[in-house]
């Protein structure tokens, strides 16, 4: 009985502390923001477009970006080119020549060293006061998108801005993984500041990036730590509800794109917790993502494994408990955050040997 005990224990802790975090999130939710965007305010704004290998998708991406509704005179476009051997920085100059009136500048790295290497290189070539990180293959899908980012940072409580993802197209497990997830992160953002930021679009207020000497070099997540050293700083970071980029998967490769993705989150969480002290306010919401990250995800492998050893001794018990977690397999939301843990799981062991900071391309769209 001792095996059941404990494997009923850890499955109880597992389930529970998500469930009692997004309980305390959305009571988050219905707080009203308290902080003062403007609708009016127009900094000038860079936005970087790290690249490699993107000549099917830059094109589109610029496109996006010249499609906002924003001063032209207030913003520049920064596209910094990690060697890529398809022709990326072609495309690039033959957009540019054809929309003179868009600031935008290329820069080409001679070798492939990681994104925020890449960022940290075009940084040093960005005029703005505002500087937006956007991946090639990510999709703006409103004109005032960079708008709405941008009128959050007017306050001066306010250090970064990200965005709510939604799957481009049909996601399966991407759907229902995802409205939990938004969940979190506007709730986080309400309460103070949230630890997760995104690379469709985050936005950082210049000052504070050189305050920390740019991008993290040494973890895959920079987008989120920076956001989450920011928040270090005193400053909110956060996700607007009505701030949305159109987040692209995968077509070929899926499982290895989200590991590596878990395995940046990893990284990110166990060098926050270690870094510094966060402000009160922030300090519940980090040590919280970071045991949903870093620990729960092994507490329902240890009861499984629990499970089957007491049920090879003979435990009728066992066994039942067993039959019972399989066959909510068949239960949708069961299937996504087990999938979801599976992935945290096979991230922390990959990171051991591989963290993943330059990895292969994997075509989305």
């Amino acid at each position: 009985m001792l095996l059941e005990a404990i494997a009923i224990a850890l499955t109880a802790a597992h389930f529970g502390a998500p469930l009692l975090y997004y309980w305390r999130a959305k009571r988050w939710l219905k707080k009203p923001w308290d902080v003062a965007p403007d609708p009016t305010y127009r900094p000038r704004v860079t936005v970087i477009v790290p690249t490699y290998n993107e000549a099917p998708l830059i094109e589109e991406k610029l496109d996006n970006i010249y499609e906002q509704d924003y001063p032209r005179d207030k913003l520049e476009v920064v596209v910094v080119d990690s060697a890529s051997t398809d022709g990326t920085p072609s495309a690039v100059r033959r957009w540019a020549e054809t929309h003179p009136d868009l600031a935008l500048t290329l820069v080409e790295e001679t070798e492939r060293r990681g994104k925020a290497h890449a960022l940290n290189t075009a940084l040093r070539h960005a005029t703005g006061e505002i500087v937006v990180i956007t991946d090639a293959d990510a999709l703006w899908p409103a004109r005032d998108t960079l708008a709405n980012a941008v009128k959050w940072l007017a306050d001066p409580t306010v250090g970064a801005v990200s965005c709510v993802k939604r799957p481009a197209g049909p996601a399966g497990v991407e759907d229902s993984y995802r409205d939990f997830y938004n969940v979190l992160r506007v709730a986080e953002s309400k309460a103070w500041a949230t630890p997760i930021f995104h690379g469709e679009l985050a936005a950082f207020k210049r000052e504070l990036l050189e305050r920390l000497g740019g991008f993290p070099t040494d973890v895959g997540a920079d987008d989120s730590h920076t956001a989450t050293k920011i928040a270090m700083m005193g400053y909110r970071a956060i996700t607007p509800p009505d701030v949305v980029c159109v987040e692209a998967v995968p077509k070929r490769g899926y499982h290895a794109w989200r590991i590596r993705r878990a395995q940046h989150l990893v990284q990110h969480f166990a060098k926050a917790i270690r870094d510094g002290k966060a402000p009160p306010p922030f300090k519940p919401i980090l040590h919280a993502e970071a045991y949903l990250h870093l620990a729960n995800p092994w507490a329902l492998p240890t009861a499984a494994a629990a499970l089957a050893a007491a049920a090879a001794a003979g435990s009728l018990p066992a066994a039942a408990l067993l039959a019972t977690g399989a066959a909510l397999a068949l239960y949708k939301p069961y299937r996504t955050w087990t999938t979801m843990q599976a992935y945290l799981i096979a991230a922390a062991v990959k990171n051991l040997w591989d963290k993943e900071l330059v990895w292969e391309k994997q075509e989305k769209r």
